[in-house]
Formats: C-alpha cells, structure tokens, sequence
C-alpha cells in the first residue's frame, strides 16, 4: 500500500529555517506531480506549493522567495524548505500525491518566539 510520510517540522522563532521532508512507498514517484498544502484550525487547506514530474514549480504568493519545494526521485522524496518562517506560517503541513490523490498524516509548523 503506497503512503507518504512527512517529518521535519517543529517549534521554530521567526525567522528561523525549517525543512519538511515527505517519503513515499511504492512505484512510480516520480512519474506524479507533489504539493504540500497547510491548515490551521477552521481554516480550509491552503495550497503552498507543487512540483511537477518535470520538476517545474509553483507557489502561492505568500510563501514565494522564502520557500522551496523540491523533489529527489531516487529517494521517493519531496522537500519543502522554508526560510524567514513568519508566525502566520504556523499550520500543520501536509504532502500530497496531486493526481490519484493521496494525502499524508501531516507535521506541526510552530513558529513562535
């Protein structure tokens, strides 16, 4: 059964660097598009990034210049580096296999003095 599994978040102060890391299991990774969405408590999730299979990326305007999204295929593995992290960043984050849908568990973003 193919999962994805997200690690790297935490507690972090503003203007502080994190890097998420989401692994998944099974065949072709890299043949999909990834995003990594976020969601905060009565909040609907948020779209932040996505890579395609060619590597081509996309941001939504609030995280651009200070994230980065990031795959290695040889590691079934996407990256999101945040940098400059800003309390308004704090949200569990979530990867996800963008065409036939799958979601991973999610990792807690604080950021916070």
């Amino acid at each position: 059964q193919v999962q994805l599994v997200e690690s790297g978040g935490g507690l972090v102060q503003p203007g502080g660097s994190l890097r998420l890391s989401c692994a998944a299991s099974g065949r072709d990774f890299s043949i999909y598009s990834m995003g990594w969405y976020r969601q905060t408590p009565g909040k609907q999730r948020e779209l932040v990034a996505s890579i395609t299979s060619g590597g081509i990326t996309n941001y939504v305007d609030s995280v651009k210049g200070r994230f980065t999204i990031s795959r290695d295929n040889a590691k079934n593995t996407v990256y999101l580096q945040m940098n400059n992290l800003k309390p308004e960043d704090t949200a569990v984050y979530y990867c996800k296999r963008l065409a036939n849908p799958l979601w991973g568990q999610g990792t807690q973003v604080t950021v916070s003095s």
